[in-house]
């Protein structure tokens, strides 16, 4: 059976060309499903029934996992059986009649200006570390890009003369214009910050980790959090609550739902549509 899972994880990374931090939710959601399958004596894919589906679901809500990880964990099964019947392993998908648990839509967790500007400020730029810093919060908020890719930027998709940055994602290339403090904090870290810490290294990425290699998003997490608990500000602020922050901020000074659509990437409107809904709430 683990034989078609990693036959499975091929797929998505060679023809659905899923990023890795995707394919990793895959995985570990389907050997979670494969574990507790093999507990019920299942011993092939064909012999997995719909009553396997809805147990093992009723595991899940048992040991008091959140509807969201429920629902993302039965997309994950469902889309592995689709992928099954694709394959002629098997000729019944058992998941057709199970069913997810409603999700609550959370508002956005949203920084106001004056805490967006202390976060700003927060890195010291008398070092190359704090002006990389400096720079990558600043781009975070002037474009609103996600944290991947900002980090997948490399130095030829930044044409600072004319304040676009190129922009890659699944959904192909998008032009991000960059805000007048953007481009100053990027071009004071490439005239002195990067070249020093890229030491002797050939690396075409933007932003550097302390070894001249291209920064993790483990790496720029750990920055969030050091910011974070410097100004003593509160502990569930992450590096997306400035992409919530940027499209929060724009949506209250006039922008429409649709130029933000655009800023952001998002392929449906609807999923843009919750900072309408956060901003008619407040």
């Amino acid at each position: 059976m683990e034989a078609w899972l990693n036959r499975f994880m091929t797929y998505l990374k060679l023809e659905k060309k899923l990023a890795k931090n995707s394919i990793d939710s895959y995985r570990r959601d389907l050997h979670t499903y494969l574990h507790f399958l093999r507990a019920r004596r299942a011993d092939s894919w064909k012999a997995v029934t719909a009553e396997d589906v809805n147990a093992f679901l009723f595991v899940l809500r048992e040991k008091g996992r959140a509807p969201a990880t429920i629902s993302r964990q039965l997309v994950s099964v469902r889309s592995f059986h689709s992928y099954l019947l694709e394959q002629r392993v098997v000729y019944e998908d058992p998941t057709l009649g199970a069913e997810a648990p409603k999700v609550e839509k959370r508002l956005p967790k949203v920084l106001s200006v004056s805490e967006v500007e202390r976060l700003l400020a927060a890195p010291a730029v008398d070092h190359a570390a704090g002006l990389r810093d400096r720079a990558m919060l600043e781009l975070l908020y002037a474009s609103g890009i996600k944290v991947s890719e900002m980090l997948g930027v490399d130095v030829a998709d930044v044409n600072l003369s004319s304040g676009f940055l190129k922009c890659m994602n699944r959904q192909g290339e998008r032009m991000i214009p960059l805000g007048t403090r953007a481009i100053e904090a990027i071009t004071l870290y490439l005239e002195s910050a990067r070249r020093e810490m890229l030491k002797q290294q050939r690396d075409a990425a933007l932003f550097l980790n302390h070894h001249g290699r291209r920064l993790s998003r483990q790496g720029f997490w750990k920055l969030m959090k050091k910011y974070t608990e410097q100004e003593q500000m509160s502990a569930d602020i992450t590096p997306h609550t400035l992409r919530h922050s940027f499209a929060m901020h724009l949506l209250e000074n006039g922008a429409d739902l649709r130029s933000i659509q655009k800023k952001l990437g998002h392929v449906d409107i609807s999923t843009t549509q919750i900072y309408a809904n956060a901003t008619s709430q407040k």
